[in-house]
């Protein structure tokens, strides 16, 4: 789509992850034959990163440490075009790290993050930003940051928001900013966790009443549902050789995002998540080379 640039600024996570893919079934409490790499990541880069495939002008607003890890995240985006200069870089601090493994399938068995330092993005910085976070198109917020940066962002912040919840155990710290949501992107469980509801049809009706505009709820296997007003979509799964999931979710939220910036359909938005996130699956990596605006949105418009 032709016209002026859209600039879109993430607030989140941003980690060092380190996978663990095993060759065959693994084994529990062995050692398992398998490939180990490690690539930038976290919700809030990836989002970031899925944007900017899709032609956004993004700025993410995160936590750095010194260390080879921060080196590595800030050259990546740098080849990616995001922009830094909001970020914060806390000296003598571990990096946020995210060690997972998967089953032979692609599938996550297991993680452990260690993002601690993500404490450091407090209210007081992000007011000194808060000028520039409001010039944005939109503003996606992800649920690794503090509470108490979920609330000054929640009162300070005049942008269309977006949010993802991350986890079930992060996902409460997003009610303040629920009556305020373009929209958000829960799977099943952690819609349930934000309303009570384990009805994914029931839950989506329940944010929508807490004043979210768009929901969007992944249920796996079981495809994706989307609510707006009175319309309520469920479109089952699409189809994908998968490879790796980590990160699929995440690109579902990039394009719900961009849907909204560009005024598109409900259901043009949940197709086009599906596409994004299906891509992402069948790619090695957290980010899917393949992403773009026309790759996800042209077969639908």
């Amino acid at each position: 789509m032709a016209g002026k640039v859209i600039k879109i600024t993430v607030i989140g996570g941003v980690n060092a992850d380190i996978c663990g893919f095993p060759f065959a079934k693994p084994v529990m409490k062995d050692s398992n034959p398998g490939t180990v790499y490690v690539t930038p990541g976290g919700v809030g880069r990836n989002i970031a990163h899925d944007l900017r495939l899709m032609g956004m002008d993004v700025s993410l607003v995160a936590v750095l440490g010194d260390d080879a890890f921060a080196d590595m995240i800030r050259r990546s985006c740098a080849e990616i075009g995001i922009d830094l200069s909001m970020a914060r870089t806390v000296h003598g601090a571990r990096s946020s790290t995210y060690l997972y493994t998967t089953d032979e399938l692609g599938d996550m068995l297991y993680a452990v993050n260690d993002m601690e330092i993500t404490e450091s993005l407090t209210p007081l910085f992000l007011a000194s930003h808060k000028t520039e976070i409001n010039r944005s198109d939109a503003v996606v917020i992800d649920a690794n940051i503090s509470p108490e940066a979920i609330e000054y962002l929640a009162k300070h912040i005049t942008a269309p928001m977006y949010a993802d919840p991350v986890s079930v155990a992060k996902c409460g710290r997003l009610a303040p900013l629920l009556p305020k949501l373009a929209a958000i992107k829960p799977n099943r469980l952690e819609a349930e966790a934000l309303t009570g509801e384990s009805d994914p049809c029931k839950a989506a009706e329940a944010l929508l009443s807490m004043g979210v505009k768009r929901v969007f709820i992944s249920m796996g296997a079981d495809g994706m549902l989307a609510a707006e007003g009175d319309d309520l979509i469920r479109l089952p799964a699409v189809k994908a050789e998968v490879v790796n999931t980590t990160g699929a979710g995440d690109a579902a939220t990039a394009a719900i995002t961009v849907a909204g910036v560009y005024g598109l359909g409900l259901d043009v938005a949940l197709e086009a998540a599906q596409k994004a996130g299906a891509m992402t699956a069948e790619a090695d990596s957290t980010n899917s080379p393949r992403l773009s605006f026309s790759s996800v949105f042209k077969p639908f418009l």
